[in-house]
């Protein structure tokens, strides 16, 4: 999405506007490719981190230590890698005209859960349904 729109510095979406208008859209595009780079960025750290060998260590417990550190390494760049999926879930919501309103209602999320979670597709009421239900399945699973 090509954007001529330039946000002011101070900039913050606020409930008194129109809700989506062209600023707070804008506004959570920036935010979510800001954080889309600061994980891509964590993520090659962490790739640098585990390209640096070092398991023929001679002691058992260095060695065991090290494939620990490399183990929640791998779980954090996978987390990074699912997390980088829903952000560009959210930027093709954004091409869509879909931001920021629920899948389920239709409902606007609100900007405070945005804030929160910029990649939020439920508003509120829609999440904590959500989480009742798999709290009732989970429980009749025991």
């Amino acid at each position: 999405m090509e954007t001529s729109i330039i946000l002011p510095p101070d900039y913050r979406p606020s409930e008194d506007e129109e809700y989506m208008n062209e600023y707070q859209v804008e506004y959570f595009r920036q935010k979510l490719l800001n954080w889309k780079k600061d994980l891509i960025e964590q993520s090659k750290d962490t790739l640098d981190d585990l390209r640096q060998g070092g398991l023929n260590q001679p002691d058992d417990i260095d060695r065991a230590s090290m494939e620990t550190d490399k183990a929640i390494d791998l779980r954090t760049k996978d987390r990074i890698r699912k997390l980088i999926g829903k952000i560009n879930d959210a930027l093709q919501r954004i091409e869509d005209k879909e931001y920021g309103y629920c899948e389920e209602t239709g409902e606007p999320i609100g900007i405070a859960r945005l804030e929160a979670r910029p990649i939020a597709t439920l508003s509120v009421e829609a999440q904590e349904r959500h989480e009742r239900m798999e709290k009732t399945y989970d429980d009749d699973a025991i």
